[in-house]
């Protein structure tokens, strides 16, 4: 921030020279506004205008007490913070928690952390971590241990105003430990959904690339429709805001409806895919329907041109899908449980494997949160390098300490 004149204002008189305030002549005339150690915002006032510009200079660089602290926080590691927190709290543990924590932290949990300053810890962080454990078959009881030993760090530097907020809360570790109930079951190689494509028959190719290169469900699939509303090319750009339904109750047949969950949105139109619906659109054509759409939240009935129909023309029902599909998943060789949804994971563990950030992963998909997202593909995320020998760096110059005298300290 700019020093400031308290004697003078920044508007100018007729004469351009700069008018007095009602403080002129009065009290310290220069002021100085910088950020605590806590990043809260403060001023301080000077006589002379050098010992100002000296101060702010020392705000800046860092160097000033009043904004030290700030600066070291910022550098602060996860490794350093964790010595710290178990050095205040290690007098009131049993002698299990004294042996048990320190190992939880040097087997599993300093190498994942350890380096990291602890303010850069975000949830994605923490659900590679647990991902990882997952895939080495780590016992879930210990994954519990780490996982609360962490949790419980965190949480301190919360309440010491370290962080903001605590990245495990983002977690469901029990849905998580339940066998990530949302992974999916079986997913699709290069090979098999090549050899999918094959089996498939030209009026329905381009619904498999859907599924496949843009992660869409079936009846976001079926509910696409030629033009601008669906797909423009141009832009490289595909909007999902709706899916094909039916209720013979309700609308006496099929109707448009949003996306389940409300996931509309708009994607990237992939190159491929953007092929293949040009194929479709040359060599098979559209069918026009008037048809029930809620998508804008009330009922109005216009003119649909979709893309994919039966060889007589006629929307598709759920059977008639299945019938399908049972025969195109026969002939490409996939197991019982490869379903239409199989391709919309081939879709999202592709690029959760190849690293593309979570977030993205997240976009592409149109989940509701992130958590989604990583509760269902955490195990295809790609485990990150670390340094060999962080742990005994961290710990060698402590090691030379005489241990502390456990006795009297056993208090549960």
């Amino acid at each position: 921030m700019p020093i400031d004149d308290l004697w003078y204002l920044t508007k100018r008189g007729p004469d351009k020279k700069r008018l007095p305030s009602k403080r002129h002549g009065r009290g310290k005339r220069w002021r100085v506004r910088y950020a605590d150690g806590a990043g809260e915002p403060r001023e301080r006032l000077f006589e002379r205008k050098v010992d100002a510009e000296a101060f702010d200079l020392e705000c800046r660089s860092g160097v000033a007490a009043e904004v030290k602290a700030k600066r070291e926080t910022d550098r602060l590691t996860f490794a350093e913070y964790a010595q710290r927190w178990q050095d205040s709290r290690q007098a009131g543990w049993s002698v299990e928690t004294r042996r048990r924590v320190p190992q939880n932290l040097r087997k599993r949990i300093l190498p994942a952390f350890g380096e990291q300053t602890i303010r850069s810890i975000n949830l994605t962080d923490v659900m590679t971590w647990l991902g990882s454990l997952l895939n080495e078959g780590v016992a879930k009881s210990s994954i519990g241990l780490y996982f609360g030993v962490l949790k419980t760090i965190l949480n301190a530097a919360v309440t010491d105003k370290v962080l903001s907020e605590n990245p495990c809360d983002g977690v469901n570790l029990a849905q998580l430990l339940r066998g990530v109930s949302r992974a999916p079951k079986w997913v699709p190689t290069e090979d098999q959904v090549l050899k999918l494509t094959e089996v498939v028959p030209r009026r329905f190719r381009a619904a498999i690339w859907l599924g496949a290169g843009e992660g869409l469900r079936i009846g976001e699939v079926l509910g696409i429709e030629d033009g601008p509303r669906c797909f423009d090319p141009a832009r490289e750009e595909l909007h999902v805001v709706q899916q094909l339904r039916r209720s013979v109750d309700d609308f006496g047949g099929f109707y448009l409806a949003s996306p389940k969950s409300g996931s509309a949105g708009t994607v990237d139109l992939d190159a491929v895919v953007a092929e293949e619906l040009a194929t479709h659109l040359r060599e098979v054509g559209t069918v026009e329907f008037d048809l029930p759409d809620i998508t804008g939240g009330k009922r109005l009935t216009r003119p649909a041109a979709l893309l994919f129909t039966t060889s007589t023309g006629k929307l598709i029902t759920d059977r008639y899908w299945s019938e399908l599909w049972e025969t195109w998943r026969s002939a490409a060789g996939w197991p019982k449980e490869g379903t239409f949804h199989s391709l919309r994971h081939f879709f999202a563990t592709t690029l959760m494997s190849n690293g593309v950030e979570p977030q993205e992963v997240q976009k592409a998909l149109r989940h509701a949160s992130l958590r989604i997202t990583l509760e269902t593909y955490v195990h295809w995320m790609p485990k990150k390098d670390r340094r060999r020998g962080l742990v005994g760096q961290l710990l060698r110059p402590v090691k030379s300490d005489p241990p502390a005298d456990p006795a009297g300290q056993d208090r549960f």
